[in-house]
Parts: structure tokens; C-alpha cells; sequence
């Protein structure tokens, strides 16, 4: 009698913990989103990676010469250094603002 009970009860802990694995693996990658999720990467990837970096820098560099030499307007010049303060920091928004959404829940 307590063999059987036991094999029942690691028989319904292998369930359970065989489904609240599952659960947790199809919350981060829905199914059929593997195209999209490494599309996504991707674009990141290239947003974030070496080559955008160097424009950036080679983007601030001349924005900032040309706003010292009066080339360009000074509002222009501080709305491309933000850009680049946006688009590199978005992680860290992005975080942040999940982080105040949970604290309102």
C-alpha cells in the first residue's frame, strides 16, 4: 500500500513540475515567434553593436564641432546628443519603467 502511494505522489510531483516548467518556457518565447524574436536580436544587435557606436561617436563629434563653430543650431545639435543618449540607454529605461509599473501593482 505504501509503494503504491508513493509512486503516485512522484508520479504527480513529475506532472506538476514537468507543467510549471513548460509554463515558464512558453511565456518568454511564444510559439512560433523564433523568426520574429531573432529578427529582433538582430536589429539590436546592429542597433547596439560596434558599427553603431562609431556613428554615434562620429555623429556627436561633428554635431558638437559644428555647434561650436555656429554652423548649426544649438537646439539641433543637443536633440542629436540626446538621440544618441536615448537609443543607447533604452535598456536602462525600459527597465526602469518596468521596475515603477511593478511597484504600482
Amino acid at each position: 500500500m505504501r509503494k503504491a502511494l508513493l509512486r503516485v505522489f512522484v508520479a504527480c510531483s513529475g506532472m506538476i513540475t514537468s507543467t510549471q516548467a513548460f509554463a515558464q518556457e512558453s511565456l518568454s518565447d511564444p510559439a512560433g515567434s523564433g523568426v520574429i524574436v531573432s529578427a529582433v536580436r538582430w536589429l539590436q544587435g546592429t542597433l547596439l553593436g560596434t558599427v553603431a557606436t562609431v556613428v554615434a561617436i562620429i555623429a556627436v563629434a561633428a554635431v558638437g564641432l559644428m555647434m561650436l563653430t555656429g554652423r548649426i543650431n544649438w537646439r539641433y545639435g543637443a536633440t542629436v546628443i540626446v538621440g544618441c543618449f536615448i537609443l543607447f540607454g533604452a535598456a536602462s529605461i525600459v527597465a526602469g519603467i518596468q521596475s515603477t509599473a511593478t511597484l504600482g501593482n
